[in-house]
């Protein structure tokens, strides 16, 4: 059994503005119409048959969810990471749940936010891995690369297995130019995937003798899971307290049955804004235009407009992005400096780093259109059949006006549906449930009003989606 197991953890905070925390890289489609974690489910079809496995931040559960949803995936199971601690101890969690019940899969584990064009190469390159696998290799993928890349770790190469695979002579750091420059031409050295295949027991085995620390946090924290709806949640204590390291460091560089497979297949991890805009199609230009945009006399620069029509003249070799909330200009040999934007904001107690003007809930979206120092106001959307939870306010009051669709509103000792142009008042301490019973959207307005207006003025009662 070939088991793929996707980790959708990280925080993409090179591609802010578009990334945030609460909605980062992997969930949006950057480079096609699907979002990078479907993407990268979707590439797997027609050489795994298995129902993926995913790893990530208790913060995105629902938006994985709903991703997984649309591809007809309810099925999977979700492994979610009270806090992140690397790739090591995330691959362990995955294979010590892959072996509770006995079985012992080949694990392939992948980012969900890796960029992959050419998927019959990366297929072929599964095939290729899958025996060195089930040899008791650890393989990793390592990419042919087309450039002296300094923003990507490098693997060299040992001594030939076949054709296409290797053992692992050493895995060496992101270097400076030259020694990139001498990296490629040496023909030895390939781009560090950070993808891996091998059997869950022999990466445990691996991991009990190199680091036997991460492996006991990660088993007590499974242990002490907690299953609900899709997701395993883990127990907190116990997977905080394991050690932070990446399965590079953990295992790969230190067992002596590391193999690679060479992977030349149109492969990127989208890291910045100059990655995603040398993947992209380019006009005559060398542009690339996305959403409503205007250029006069604009070469080799990517504008990215979300919300409004952006117009540019006379630049060159910039990158635009326009979002609901915040604009990014940026040369784009300086891109990799995004993420010193995402400090200051940081710093600054600002919360554009955060999420978005819009943001993704288990039962649908909500925008927030205006605010002020006692007010806020939000459009609402809420999926048919959904339902938000049975909450109160300590703090403040809210008017729903609905927009279209059909409301259940629960006010207190009394239910009552409203229909488009209808309204309601919820009193500050009032305790309240909103449910869309239709089969469209239902679409509202609500305006809040009162002394704090902070999302975690919510106290639950009951909720369908475990958050009570």
């Amino acid at each position: 059994m070939l088991l793929p197991v996707i980790m959708a953890g990280g925080s993409g905070s090179r591609l802010w503005p578009l990334s945030r925390q609460l909605n980062p890289k992997q969930f949006l489609a950057l480079a096609d119409n699907l979002t990078m974690l479907q993407a990268t489910i979707a590439r797997l079809e027609g050489v795994i048959h298995s129902v993926p496995c995913l790893i990530c931040n208790e913060q995105h559960r629902f938006l994985a969810a709903e991703q997984l949803r649309q591809m007809g995936l309810e099925a999977a199971e979700i492994l979610l990471e009270p806090e992140g601690r690397n790739t090591a101890p995330a691959i362990a969690l995955a294979a010590l749940n892959a072996t509770a019940n006995g079985d012992d899969p080949i694990l392939l584990t992948l980012a969900a936010d890796h960029l992959i064009r050419n998927v019959p190469a990366f297929h072929r390159a599964i095939q290729v891995a899958l025996p060195l696998a089930e040899a008791g290799k650890l393989v990793t993928f390592g990419i042919v690369p087309t450039h002296p890349e300094t923003g990507y770790g490098y693997i060299q190469r040992g001594t030939s297995l076949d054709q296409h695979s290797f053992t692992v002579a050493r895995f060496v750091e992101k270097p400076n130019v030259e020694t990139a420059n001498g990296y490629v031409d040496s023909g030895e050295y390939f781009w560090n995937s950070g993808m891996f295949m091998f059997r869950a027991s022999r990466y445990l085995d691996e991991l009990r003798h190199f680091q036997p620390d991460i492996l006991e946090a990660c088993r007590e924290a499974l242990l002490k899971s907690e299953h609900d709806i899709h997701f395993i949640r883990v127990d907190s204590d116990a997977f905080v307290a394991c050690p932070e390291n990446s399965i590079d460091y953990a295992v790969m560089e230190k067992t002596e049955s590391a193999a690679m497979v060479t992977l030349d297949a149109g492969w990127s991890d989208i890291g910045s804004w100059s990655a995603l805009r040398d993947v992209s199609g380019k006009d005559a230009n060398g542009n690339v235009l996305k959403g409503d945009v205007l250029y006069e006399s604009t070469q080799n620069s990517l504008v990215y407009a979300e919300n409004r029509l952006v117009a540019t003249v006379g630049v060159d070799d910039l990158v635009i992005v326009e979002t609901k909330d915040a604009v990014l200009v940026a040369h784009k040999n300086k891109v990799q400096d995004v993420k010193k934007i995402v400090e200051q904001i940081k710093v600054q107690g600002r919360n554009e780093h955060f999420n978005h003007r819009e943001v993704y809930r288990p039962w649908g979206v909500y925008d927030c259109i205006d605010n002020g120092e006692r007010y806020q106001v939000k459009r609402i959307t809420v999926r048919p059949g959904a339902k938000l939870s049975v909450q109160m306010h300590h703090h403040r009051a809210e008017h729903w006006i609905v927009v279209s669709g059909t409301a259940k509103v629960t006010n207190g000792e009394k239910t009552y549906l409203m229909t488009e142009n209808q309204s309601t008042f919820i009193p500050i301490g009032q305790v309240h449930a909103l449910e869309n019973p239709g089969k469209i959207p239902l679409e509202l307005i609500e305006v809040q009003s009162g002394s704090y207006l902070g999302e975690d003025d919510i106290v639950r009662f009951e909720d369908r989606y475990g958050r009570t």
